[in-house]
């Protein structure tokens, strides 16, 4: 789980009064979360849409479950550890729902054409499901997570944020660290696998820069399927993962300063909410907020770039 927007400034360092397409001030990216990062590998326009442009996106049944039960797993440490059972978890749904309306009254337009309420109750049913399976990949009556929902940040050397929310982190006595990741679809298939776990690493190597440790083991568990995914990192693995966030934090920049962000088609487009502004779709971006860098007729040669 993760902060939804990258945080203010911009790429020249300027205060931008414009407002984006979702009528909140507009300021370029300043860090970098797992889902940001991803968006810009899947399609660097969906990228703008989300973090610069914050155009608004409506709610998912899959995205809220899945935002449903995850807080349903971390509310159900707060009890003893005998007491964290399949029928006690199962029995917060229903209050976790109701925090979650009164919290995101966003959600409720899931149901609006529900009156009777009978695609509510299914949709319920399939989040108690998600819950209970979870019994069967691990026994929370013998873990004591050291953080739930942990937000984590750090500035790495290149002047680089990097933020997410870690859902659980565990240390054994002997000070291991696992790193914990609850899934509630299925799990991919395995030539996916790397794709799979960008995320946990990126939290790896937030971690190793904040206290100096690489966790032994990182986990996803998908609840979808019944599936645990694990990895072992090592320091080699972590710094594979800086370099390329580093690129990737550069073709950002880049596109930012430029105003190019260039849509990339893929069978995901069909899930976008964003196809009316797509010109794959027919549709016209809104106009760009941000200052555009132009080339310094004076300086062709040397490429040098000139004022915003």
């Amino acid at each position: 789980m993760e902060t939804s927007t990258e945080g203010a400034g911009t790429a020249s360092g300027a205060v931008v009064e414009a407002a984006g397409a979702g009528g909140r001030a507009a300021v370029a990216p300043a860090s970098l979360s797992p889902s940001r990062a991803g968006d810009f590998m899947q399609c660097p326009l969906l990228y703008r849409f989300r973090v610069i442009d914050r155009l608004p996106e409506k709610p998912s049944a899959a995205a809220t479950r899945g935002t449903l039960v995850h807080a349903v797993l971390e509310r159900l440490f707060d009890a003893p550890a005998a007491e964290r059972t399949a029928p006690r978890a199962r029995s917060l749904v229903p209050g976790q729902w109701e925090r979650l309306r009164e919290s995101r009254p966003e959600v409720v337009e899931l149901f609006a054409d529900d009156p009777e309420g009978e695609r509510l109750a299914r949709w319920l049913d399939e989040a108690e499901a998600l819950v209970e399976r979870w019994f069967t990949l691990e026994d929370p009556t013998r873990l004591e997570p050291a953080e739930r929902e942990l937000f984590v940040e750090t500035e790495l050397d290149s002047g680089l944020r990097l933020r997410g929310i870690i859902d659980r982190v565990d240390v054994a006595p002997t000070g291991e660290v696992r790193i914990v990741d609850y899934k509630t679809g299925k799990a991919p298939k395995p030539q996916f696998a790397e794709g799979a776990l960008f995320q946990m690493k990126f939290y790896a190597l937030v971690v190793w820069r904040l206290k100096g440790v690489v966790p032994r083991r990182l986990q996803l568990v998908y609840l979808g399927s019944g599936d645990v995914l694990t990895y072992d990192p090592v320091v080699a693995d972590l710094e594979r993962v800086e370099r390329k966030l580093l690129a990737l934090w550069e073709a950002i920049r880049s596109a930012t300063e430029t105003g190019d962000w260039r849509p990339r088609p893929t069978k995901l487009c069909g899930w976008c909410d964003h196809q009316a502004h797509c010109p794959e779709f027919g549709g016209t971006p809104p106009p760009y907020p941000l200052p555009v860098r132009v080339p310094d007729p004076q300086a062709g040669a040397q490429g040098r770039m000139g004022p915003g």
